[in-house]
Parts: C-alpha cells; structure tokens; sequence
C-alpha cells in the first residue's frame, strides 16, 4: 500500500530568490525540565544551576537555564525548518540575552529578513525571543546562506528519547545528612571490593567501622589497594567462620548497630545470624529487600525477597511483607502499596501464588499487616503501569503504582531485580531486615552509588530503632489533671 503525506508532514523551503526582506516565520515552544537534561547531555554543561533540584528553590535556577544553549537552538530550528528551510547552513549569530528564561516559560521564536547578500546568496535576519508575556528575552541578529535549489522533503519523525535520570538515591543521602556515622561490624573484609567499599561508606561519614577478620590479611589488601584505615578498629578473628561469629556478637553485644558482608559466603554469615542462641533472629522471619532506583519508574520501587528465602510458606510472606512495608516507613514513605506478585490478576486454585496473593490481602484486611495497601494477585505489568491496569479493567489503589513487589519466590524476585538492573538501567540498593540489626549485603558487581545508597538505608533503619527507644524509655507524661 502506498503512503502519501499531507501537507503537515512535508517541510519546503524557500530558496534565496523566493525571499523579500520583511519575509518572516515563528515558532512557539515551553521550556521543560527534560529540554534541560538533554542539552545538558549533549553539551556537557552540568553546570548545578541548571540541574540540580537544589537550586529550585532560588531565583538562580529561574534566572540562569536556558538563554544561549536553547534560545540559540531555538532560532536555528526556524532556520532549518521554516525560514529558509532545508538546506540552509548558520553561518554566525550576534544574540543578546535581554531576560531570564526559566521551565514553563513559553518562547515565540521570529526571525525576519533584514538584508540580502547576493553575491554569496546570504541573508541577515533579524531574530527575536519573546516569552508568554510578550517581554523580549532574546534579541539579535543572524547570518545565513540560504538555499539556491527547491527542496520538498518529508518531515523527519524525531526518535522517543527517555532520560536515565537518578533520583531515589539522592534523596536517601539527603535523609542521613547530618547523622553521626553508625558503628558497622563488618565480617571478613580481606579483599579490595568489601574494604574498598566499607572505606568508601566511612569517607561519606556514614559508618565508623569495627573490622572482623585475620587483621595481617586485612592490612595487606589496604596496603595493596592503598587504602586508608589506620582510624578504623579491628577484631581479630581467624577465618571467614569465625568473623561472621564474632562480628554478629559485636551487634548482639550492642558494639555495633549495623553488621556488614565482606569477603565471606552470604551463607556463612547468615548460618551466624540466625543461630538460635548467638544470632541476631527475631519472631520475624528475616527476608531481603531491593530498594530500586529505576530511570522509568516515578519513585523508588522496592523488590522482596530476592536474596534471603529461598520457597516462602503464607506465613513467611506475611512476615516478608511487613518487613517491606516496615522499610518502606523508613525511607519516607508513609503508606505504601503493596502488589503481590504472580502470572495473573486472578485467584486460580491450581496456582499456590495466587492463593497466597488472596490470603495476604484478607490478613491485610484482618490487621494481621499493617502500614501499607495490600493488593494481589497482580501481574508484573499491572502493578506498576496504569495503562495496563486500566486495559486489564482492573480497579485498585495499588495496580499501577505500586511501592513494593512481593515476588512468589526468590527465583522470581532475583530475576526481576536482575531484568531491571541490566535492561532498565536501575540500581539497586538492598539490605536485609527482620533481624536485631540491618545486615549490609554487598556485591563485587555493585557501583560505589549502590553501595553507598545501601548504607544510607540501613542507617536510617538505626536511626528509626535509636528513634524508637528513646520514645520507651522517655515517653511522653501524661496532662495535668489538677487536684480532681
């Protein structure tokens, strides 16, 4: 089948002698924060007045974004498009940036022919920049070589661009900013990447680390990695075995609020965790959480379990669930929503996710979890896309915006935090919660952000229980109520 355009998907230009001085052409456009980021991208100009959210809050960020990097852009684009059009080559420009221009600011573009140049087939423009309220932001002139041929072109359909942006983790390290750093235990720390990154967590004045292993082998990778930790304490223990038991009697002992991995197996350190007698177990069953900073997604997204439970029973994610929404508080958000994960929105008999998926949200109902919206059985794509949702017919307070998945199992959790790191370019800050403690879980293949973001979560989690007790020992009394 052939395709012809309309008229509104051709751009024609008008060649040297089809222009009169006087000729002229506009465009309109509203300045957004993404026009921001991507010249930004493009330009390399990261300047913080331009970017950075902290600036929002002063006249610098209005008065400073946009004058020569778009208005200069936007000008070029009439030349390009409009007039002449296709075929015209910017040869110099003398702008003058008469006002601010800032995000939401609507700018009318308008160039008008001044000055005909025939020997070269040159034009000088007058250019003007006016916002919404007619006041000229930009004024000044240009000159171009204009086209000597007709060209009629179809317009080029412009490439969906989306932007990587980071936020979540931003805000994580804002909420522990003036915090004293937290006595961490860290077990085992004898290769560069673990006492590389519990350096890293002490430069940001998160942590003060105690650190638990063969303290020869410890010195020798900080000599070799040229790392600095002539400040930092150190317990002396044997073997990878014995770290992990000493440094969880340093938590139990209250020596230490936090207990960090180092070099050891996860399971080593976590046989010493849940250890009856010595171990740092709780009535909850302990169970991992991902804090997600996804680029796509419009607020930090939390994924459970994905690293501690491997087959979870009803009760375990009752449990699991309630360790999120507990995290969720922490971190800020005050009544999350909860979709609990499966292949299907429905309650099929044959499928036990979607069974459980029913039972959590009754003891939701019930009380039995409390601080979040539980809702459930939701498919991946229904729980975090209204537009799928609303296709679905699936009507919710959780579908679409959901704060935390609850995956079915570990396999299942693990691969959708895996899919999101690799193919949605998210980080994933994780600890592990239930316990007497958080517990730090680091990786080889995690950034010094992820890292660093997954401190700041498990300090916040030792702020939150430092907060806690101090409202038991010290509560408040009770009103006056006189001689009555």
């Amino acid at each position: 089948m052939n395709f012809t355009p309309s008229p509104s998907d051709m751009i024609e230009n008008r060649t040297f002698d089809e222009i009169a001085v006087g000729d002229s052409a506009s465009s309109t456009r509203t300045l957004t924060p993404e026009d921001i980021d991507l010249f930004a991208l493009v330009s390399g100009d990261v300047n913080p007045a331009h970017l950075d959210p902290a600036y929002a809050e002063t006249d610098l960020f209005h008065k400073i974004i946009a004058h020569g990097m778009w208005g200069g852009a936007l000008i070029s684009a009439v030349f390009g498009t409009r007039l002449p059009g296709p075929g015209t080559i910017y040869l110099s420009q003398d702008l003058h940036f008469r006002a601010p221009v800032g995000i939401g600011d609507e700018i009318t573009t308008t160039v008008t022919a001044r000055e005909k140049k025939p020997e070269k087939k040159r034009i000088v423009f007058d250019c003007v920049c006016v916002n919404q309220t007619g006041r000229e932001v930009i004024t000044g002139t240009a000159e171009v070589q204009a086209p000597i041929e007709k060209v009629r072109r179809p317009r080029v359909e412009l490439p969906d661009v989306r932007l990587n942006r980071r936020r979540g983790f931003r805000t994580l390290l804002s909420r522990v900013a003036g915090l004293a750093p937290t006595v961490v235990a860290v077990a085992h720390p004898c290769d560069a990447a673990s006492l590389g990154a519990v350096v890293e967590m002490a430069d940001a004045g998160l942590v003060a680390p105690i650190l638990v292993g063969p303290e020869v082998k410890i010195r020798a990778v900080a000599a070799a990695a040229s790392l600095d930790i002539d400040a930092f304490r150190i317990v002396a223990a044997p073997h990878s075995h014995a770290a992990a038991a000493r440094a969880v009697a340093l938590v139990r002992a209250g020596e230490a609020e936090l207990l960090m991995k180092g070099s050891l197996h996860t399971d080593e350190l976590m046989h010493e965790v849940v250890a009856a007698d010595t171990g740092l177990r709780t009535e909850r069953r302990l169970s991992h959480v991902y804090i997600m900073d996804v680029p796509s997604y419009p607020r930090p997204l939390l994924i459970t379990d994905a690293a501690v439970t491997i087959e979870p029973s009803l009760m375990d994610k009752r449990d699991i669930v309630q360790n999120a929404i507990d995290l969720a508080h922490v971190i800020g958000i005050e009544t999350p929503k909860v979709a609990i994960l499966g292949a299907v929105e429905t309650v099929d008999p044959s499928m036990r996710t979607t069974l459980d998926a029913a039972a959590l949200c009754k003891m939701a109902d019930r009380g039995q979890i409390t601080g979040g919206v539980v809702d459930g059985p939701l498919a991946f794509d229904n729980a975090v896309s209204l537009e799928a949702a609303r296709q679905k017919g699936i009507v919710s307070a959780v579908a679409g915006q959901a704060d935390i998945l609850v995956a079915p199992d570990l396999e299942a959790g693990n691969m959708v935090a895996k899919q999101l790191t690799f193919l949605a370019g998210a980080d994933a800050a994780g600890v592990v919660v239930g316990a007497k403690a958080p517990i730090i879980l680091t990786s080889r293949a995690d950034s010094e952000r992820t890292r660093i973001a997954s401190c700041a979560v498990a300090v916040l989690m030792a702020e939150a229980r430092r907060s806690a007790a101090r409202d038991v020992v010290s509560p408040v009394p009770p009103p006056d109520k006189g001689d009555a």
